[in-house]
């Protein structure tokens, strides 16, 4: 059995290396200059120390997130996400037992290790590399490694910790360590990849690929991650949800998500880290960011965000490169987030995945991601054949301008206006009818399954919101500064301030930090962020809960302690022989 699983192991892993050319990464993924090589195969140089590299890079795309389980797995579990019940399946309600999605979520972030263990293992081989360039290859490789890590302990707690390739060890049974020791290493990695790295400033930079300024990004989430995580059980926190709907009669009609407040628990495993101190070290790291220590990142205007032209610019510290119509390198996951339209414009396929109406009703109405970052008016091709159309969310407002009576300043406009075009208008209350979000939406082909929509590993924006959070948390009651960061978010959505006195002020530590809450929730919905958020400040069972049972999709949201760790895959439980037991609850 172990020869089987080292020799499948090692056939993955030899293959997908990138022959490169030329400078840019997505260029070189442009180039589609693939080759299934041998380790005596690869040059020693520069070139040859970048095919270990991108190899490793490339398994993000073909082996993570081109079957669609990344980046469901991520978003699927968490209280503001909804969609039919046949697209979520069993993971989307809770049964995280023996299906892809947990299967995927252990061994695709240890296949990533592995290969970065086998590179930097070959490249540590190299004689003819340029120092410079062989250090920055290495400090990919270990970012790599750690964002793996970090995506392990999250969601399994303890798991092995693997520093060799199964190539140089032969071992494939390794016990779990601690959680306390998995972060220490994941902090080791991210600590010599920030000094190892290029800034994004730096004349060797590949843009696309990851910089010292992603790995200190990196490590300042990872900071907050452990300080929520280990807060002190007992403190607040707010968070607006509750019972999705009442029925007046037949009618279901949608209710206003309602402030309540929790108390938090401590994360189990996380009791060893003083909670104060990982704050203070998120709060200089994130600041460190800001100001230009790792290289040039800022906000990009709201219009400009999503983007083509911005992927990878200025706010994009770390994005996964995709390519239009590439079999492999191709994202399906815009199907069901942004859909695929026929050559009319309409939607003949996908836009499954959306954002609940207690979520869309956190905005005020003038606030970009809710004006322009939902789509208010499509059409669906086995719709138009009727002649109806679909528009969200179901207000005067917008029922107005998809039926075409006023144009966006309220003037009156005649049946030929574009508002106007024949079609009937219908918002219902099911699945088919969210807060689809506009995010995903900007790609060469959106004809096309395979695209090449950019995922956000990294924004600027969520250093910002972790300086406030860890701003605030450090000194005990939140500051002028903590509110500047916050404040910073939201001017650029045209959100109206915070402020720490006054009328709805937010000066309460346990105010602050759930305003903070709030707007991660508004900002980073649909980038796989909502429900780690939940779990680290210990409310994910209780707020999933106060759902009541099913969304008004009929999405089961009920959870219990056992949902806040995945389960170990049988596969890892039947071939390594140190993991005597599964996480709690699951068998």
């Amino acid at each position: 059995m172990k020869n089987k699983i080292y020799n499948t192991v090692r056939l993955i892993l030899l293959g997908a290396l990138l022959i490169v050319t030329i400078p840019s990464c997505n260029d070189m993924l442009e180039e589609k200059k693939f080759d299934f090589v041998q380790p005596n195969d690869i040059a020693d140089s520069d070139d040859g120390a970048t095919q270990w590299v991108m190899g490793t890079y490339n398994l993000l795309i073909d082996d993570m997130f081109r079957w669609s389980i990344f980046p469901t797995a991520f978003d699927f579990d968490c209280d503001y996400i909804s969609g039919p019940d046949w697209a979520f399946k069993s993971f989307g309600a809770g049964n995280f037992q023996s299906i892809d999605e947990t299967k995927n979520m252990w061994e695709k972030p240890y296949v990533i290790i592995h290969r970065a263990n086998y590179a930097i293992e070959n490249i540590n081989k190299m004689s003819n590399v340029t120092p410079r360039y062989k250090e920055n290859a290495i400090g990919e490789l270990r970012f790599l490694k750690a964002y793996s890590y970090f995506l392990l302990v999250r969601a399994f707690g303890e798991v092995p910790i693997r520093k060799e390739s199964i190539n140089a060890t032969g071992e494939v049974n390794i016990p779990r360590s601690s959680i306390e020791d998995v972060y220490a290493y994941i902090i080791e990695l991210l600590k010599d990849a920030e000094t190892m790295m290029y800034k994004n400033t730096d004349a060797g930079f590949v843009e696309g690929r990851a910089s010292a300024g992603a790995a200190a990004s990196l490590l300042a989430k990872i900071y907050a991650t452990m300080a929520s995580g280990a807060m002190p059980a007992g403190n607040e926190i707010i968070v607006k949800g509750g019972t999705p709907y009442v029925m007046n009669g037949d009618t279901k009609v949608y209710t206003n998500p309602v402030a309540k407040r929790f108390a938090k628990k401590q994360l189990a495993g996380y009791a060893a880290f003083d909670y104060k101190e990982y704050y203070g070290l998120a709060r200089d790291k994130a600041k460190q960011v800001m100001d230009g220590v790792y290289g040039t990142y800022d906000l990009l205007p709201y219009d400009n965000l999503w983007k083509k032209e911005s992927w990878n610019k200025t706010e994009h510290i770390w994005m996964l490169q995709s390519i239009s119509g590439d079999p492999k390198f191709g994202m399906a996951y815009t199907v069901g987030y942004a859909g695929i339209y026929d050559s009319n414009g309409n939607i003949f396929n996908g836009l499954w995945y959306g954002m609940r109406d207690h979520w869309y009703k956190l905005f005020e109405s003038k606030d970009y991601r809710a004006e322009k970052g939902v789509m208010h008016r499509w059409a669906r091709n086995f719709d138009v054949v009727w002649n109806i159309g679909s528009f969200y969310p179901d207000t005067e407002e917008y029922r107005n301008k998809a039926l075409g009576y006023t144009d966006e300043h309220g003037n009156e406009i005649p049946p030929q206006a574009p508002y106007n075009d024949g079609l009937r208008y219908t918002c219902n209350k099911d699945a088919a009818f969210l807060a689809f979000l506009t995010k995903y939406d900007d790609r060469t082909d959106k004809t096309i399954e395979r695209s090449d929509a950019h995922w956000p590993f990294l924004r600027f924006a969520d250093v910002v919101l972790i300086y406030a959070e860890a701003e605030a948390e450090t000194n005990g009651v939140p500051n002028d500064a903590a509110l500047e960061a916050l404040n910073k978010v939201r001017r650029r959505s045209n959100a109206t301030e915070k402020k720490l006195t006054g009328t709805g002020n937010i000066g309460s530590i346990v105010d602050f930090r759930s305003a903070v809450l709030e707007e991660r929730a508004m900002e980073f919905a649909l980038e796989g962020d909502r429900r780690w958020d939940l779990i680290r400040w210990g409310i994910y069972v209780d707020v999933m809960n106060n759902i009541g049972g099913t969304d008004e999709s009929g999405i089961y949201k009920v959870r219990s302690s056992r949902h806040e760790l995945l389960p170990i895959p049988a596969s890892e439980m039947d071939s390594n022989k140190e993991i005597k037991e599964n996480n709690p609850g699951w068998s």
